[in-house]
C-alpha cells in the first residue's frame, strides 16, 4: 500500500472514529486489547498486551490512533496488561466462535463473488445458532458480522465460562459432527418382552437423522416402485432384497418410520441410517474455525470498529434482525457515503455494496467512497490525486 493511500485510509477511519460511540464488552478493564496501526510496508504489527487503563478513554484512544484492526481478548484476567500469557492470571473466556467463508467446504474462494461467500457463510451461522440455542440451551448469545468473510459468536451464559480448552472442543465436534456416534442417536426399548431398536427423535443429531429418514420415506412413498428400488440401491449395502424390504414396510407402516423404529424394514433400514447420518452431518454442520474456540487467550474483533482489509464495520447483530441482515448493506459506514473519490485500479471489477453493483474499469475511475475504501483496503485499489 503506497504512502497516499495509506494515510487517506488511516485519516477517514479517523473521521469515523470521531463519530462513533463504541461500546465496550462485559468487563471490558478485565480484557486484554491489541490493534494493528497503519503501519508503512507490506506487514503488520500487532500492539497488543494493553489493558484499558492503558489504552485511557476508548473512544478517544480510537479518534486518536484509527487504527487498521482493533481487538480485545475473550478471556478476562488478573493483570490484563502484563506482556507475558502466564501472568496475566486467567479468571474465564467467552466462548467465541468464527465461521469464515474461506473455510466453508461448500465455497471456493477462487470462483465464488464476495456475496456469494457472504451468503453461504451467513446460512452456516444459522446452523450454528440452531446447535447453540436448541442443542445447548445457550441464551446469552452476541452475534456480530466480521467486517470481512464471515460472522463471530460469543456466548457468555455463565455455565461455558470456566470451561477449558479440551471441554471447548468437544463443543466444536458436536456442532461439527466429528467422530460422532452413531450408535450413540439409538436406543433401545423394552416391548412386550422384545427388544427394539428406536432412534432418539427427541433432539440433537438424532431429531436431525430421523428428520431426514421421514423425508426420505416420504419421498420413496411416492415414487413408482422401479424408481422407489433404484433409489435405495444407491446407498451403500443395500441390494435388490433388502430394498424391497425396505419400501415394503415404508409404505406398510409410515407410523413406524415417524416413531423412529429401526425394526420395521429390518437391517436394511438400519443401514439406511447410516447412509442418512453421513449425508446429514455433510448438509447441517457448522463448520467452525476449531482453533478459535478453543484458544481461551483468543483476541477477536471489536464490535462497532472498521475491519481494515474491507472498510466495513465489524456490526453487532440482534438476534431478531439477523434474518433481515446484509452485510453489503447494513455494514457500509454511513461516513463513506454521500460523496465519491477518485482510485486508480489496475484491474476492472464489479463491486456489490449498498445495494449497488458499481463497474470499476482499469485505470482511473470516481466512485462512491465506501467502494474507493473497499477496495483500497483489499489492496486492489490506490487513492488518486482529486482533478
Amino acid at each position: 500500500m503506497d504512502d497516499r493511500t495509506r494515510e487517506y485510509l488511516r485519516g477517514r477511519f479517523g473521521d469515523y472514529y470521531r463519530d462513533t460511540s463504541l461500546s465496550p464488552p462485559p468487563g471490558a478493564n478485565e480484557r486484554e486489547w491489541g490493534h494493528i496501526p497503519w503501519t508503512p510496508g507490506s506487514g503488520t504489527t500487532m500492539v497488543r498486551h494493553q489493558s484499558l487503563l492503558d489504552l485511557g478513554n476508548l473512544e478517544a484512544f480510537f479518534r486518536e490512533t484509527a487504527p487498521r484492526h482493533a481487538y480485545f481478548s475473550a478471556a478476562r484476567y488478573d493483570d490484563p496488561g502484563v506482556s507475558t500469557m502466564g501472568k496475566k492470571g486467567w479468571r474465564r473466556a467467552d466462548l467465541v466462535f468464527d465461521l469464515d467463508a474461506d473455510h466453508l467446504p461448500s465455497v471456493d474462494p477462487e470462483a465464488a463473488t464476495y456475496a456469494e461467500m457472504l451468503a453461504a457463510c451467513k446460512d452456516a451461522l444459522q446452523r450454528l445458532l440452531v446447535f447453540l440455542e436448541d442443542d445447548f440451551g445457550f441464551e446469552n448469545l452476541q452475534i456480530v458480522f466480521s467486517g470481512g468473510r464471515g460472522y463471530h459468536v460469543h456466548v457468555r451464559d455463565e455455565a461455558v465460562l470456566e470451561l477449558d480448552s479440551e471441554a471447548r472442543r468437544e463443543i466444536v465436534d458436536y456442532v461439527r459432527a466429528i467422530d460422532l456416534d452413531v450408535d450413540g442417536l439409538i436406543r433401545t426399548e423394552q416391548e412386550r418382552g422384545t427388544t427394539k431398536r428406536v432412534l432418539r427423535t427427541e433432539g440433537g443429531w438424532g431429531r436431525r437423522v430421523h428428520e431426514a429418514l421421514v423425508e426420505y420415506a416420504d419421498d420413496l412413498r411416492e415414487l413408482d416402485e422401479d424408481d422407489a428400488l433404484d433409489r435405495l440401491r444407491e446407498l451403500d449395502g443395500i441390494g435388490e432384497g433388502r430394498a424391497k424390504t425396505i419400501l415394503g414396510a415404508f409404505r406398510r407402516n409410515p407410523d413406524a418410520v415417524r416413531e423412529g423404529n429401526l425394526e420395521a424394514g429390518g437391517p436394511g433400514v438400519r443401514r439406511l441410517v447410516s447412509a442418512l447420518c453421513a449425508q446429514v452431518t455433510a448438509d447441517r454442520t457448522a463448520p467452525v474455525d476449531e482453533p478459535v474456540t478453543t484458544d481461551t487467550h483468543r483476541l477477536i474483533r471489536v464490535p462497532g470498529t472498521l475491519h481494515g482489509g474491507s472498510g466495513l464495520e465489524v456490526c453487532r447483530i440482534p438476534r431478531t434482525e439477523l434474518d433481515a441482515f446484509d452485510p453489503l448493506v447494513d455494514a457500509v459506514p454511513d461516513r463513506f457515503t454521500g460523496r465519491t473519490i477518485a482510485i486508480t485500479c489496475a484491474e476492472e471489477t464489479t463491486v456489490e455494496l449498498n445495494g449497488d453493483a458499481v463497474m470499476v474499469e482499469a485505470g482511473t475511475n470516481t466512485v462512491p467512497e465506501y467502494v474507493g475504501v473497499f477496495l483500497m483496503a483489499r489492496g486492489d485499489a490506490s487513492k488518486a490525486p482529486e482533478r
